[in-house]
């Protein structure tokens, strides 16, 4: 994965108003931390940086006062209306390190005719090198039969990435849909035990 690189500017205002500032300004205030360094408050590059955060697990290359950072986004606030970046806090990882991300899970191919799937986890806990963060995880469906349950320790993943959690874990569970006929009947039986309005 290729690194987005970003130019920042160390923070000095803190608090509400400093960061509408920093926003107005279309950029985005930031914290960078970890490998026991104290937090680094930043100011990014809006524009680039919201693009950059579109793909999973992004890798970023930050310079800060002419030194190049790696790091990786860990938690990314939006405004639940507009729907803008708000505040990013970045951790800065090494080539050759791991760190654990959640990925994604992506569905591919058919289950069997007459049967539906439901993707039981949205996302998989997984632990990758910090240079090479998968974006997602493909579940192959093809041709499974009803009461079929793709599990976590079955699932193919992506070369150097390791799963952490139970192998158990339901992902993805094929299922007949429910008839209209069926939904029906039980809509009639319902009705006939509910109590009889006086």
């Amino acid at each position: 994965m290729s690194e987005t690189k970003l130019v920042a500017e160390a923070r000095t205002e803190f608090g509400k108003g400093a960061a509408r500032r920093i926003r107005r300004a279309s950029q985005i205030p930031a914290v960078l931390y970890g490998h026991g360094t104290d937090p680094v408050h930043i100011a990014l590059p809006g524009h680039v940086t919201t693009l950059a955060l579109k793909q999973a697990n992004a890798l970023f290359s930050i310079e800060l006062d002419g030194k190049p950072v790696l790091a990786i986004a860990k938690d990314v606030q939006r405004d639940p209306v507009k729907d803008v970046v708000e505040h990013i806090d970045l951790l800065i990882v090494k080539k050759g390190e791991k760190v654990e991300v959640e990925v994604n899970v992506h569905v591919v191919g058919e289950s069997a005719p007459g049967t539906i799937h439901v993707v039981e986890s949205q996302t998989l806990l997984l632990e990758a090198e910090a240079t090479h963060l998968p974006e997602s995880v493909e579940v192959s469906i093809e041709g499974l039969e009803a009461g079929h349950i793709v599990r976590a320790g079955e699932i193919t993943l992506p070369k150097g990435a390791a799963f952490h959690g139970d192998a158990e874990l339901a992902v993805v569970a094929i299922t007949e849909p429910r008839s209209e006929v069926a939904a029906e009947a039980e809509a009639a039986e319902a009705a006939e035990e509910a109590p009889a309005e006086a």
